[in-house]
């Protein structure tokens, strides 16, 4: 009988345990986790037999890769060139100060990450940012208490009880 496997040997057995996968590995860790852990990364380049440095250099190229937990809600500020003429910047300080947190970091209640990306590629409807996959058009800083308040909600409500707006 085989013994029961981690979540993340589980994904490293879904890639066969072939290091040329090991970026597919990596996102599958951090989506599973929602970042990279050191103790996972460490367990990883023993079972790949990669040195220890090699993973930390594919982890720290992309920016896509975290090493450090993220919020439930990902918050990105688009900060291009449109969005940023149209008041992106009061937008990203009034996260920041409402979330008491600056750009790139996590509140403490692990719930929000706030983040700039240079174009989500909606110019016409700037200022614009996400929270994870959703879009928020023609944001005005006012409106920031009311969305984290529903994003916050939100984070109380079990699965089941979340309904979409």
């Amino acid at each position: 009988m085989k013994a029961e496997l981690t979540t993340w040997e589980s994904i490293l057995d879904r890639w066969q345990n072939r290091k040329d996968f090991l970026i597919e590995i990596l996102q599958d860790i951090q989506d599973e986790y929602s970042y990279l852990p050191e103790a996972v990364l460490g367990e990883l380049s023993k079972k790949l037999d990669i040195p220890l440095n090699h993973i930390y250099e594919a982890a720290t190229y992309y920016k896509a890769f975290s090493l450090q937990p993220k919020g439930r809600f990902k918050i990105n500020v688009c900060q291009g060139t449109a969005c940023h003429v149209r008041g992106a910047s009061a937008i990203l300080n009034s996260f920041e100060n409402m979330l008491k947190i600056k750009t790139g970091e996590t509140d403490e209640n692990g719930n929000f990450t706030l983040d700039v990306v240079r174009c989500i590629g909606c110019c016409a409807l700037a200022p614009v940012l996400t929270v994870n996959e959703d879009v928020q058009a023609k944001f005005d800083p006012s409106l920031v208490p009311e969305m984290l308040e529903k994003y916050r909600k939100m984070e109380t409500e079990s699965p089941d009880d979340a309904t979409e707006d």
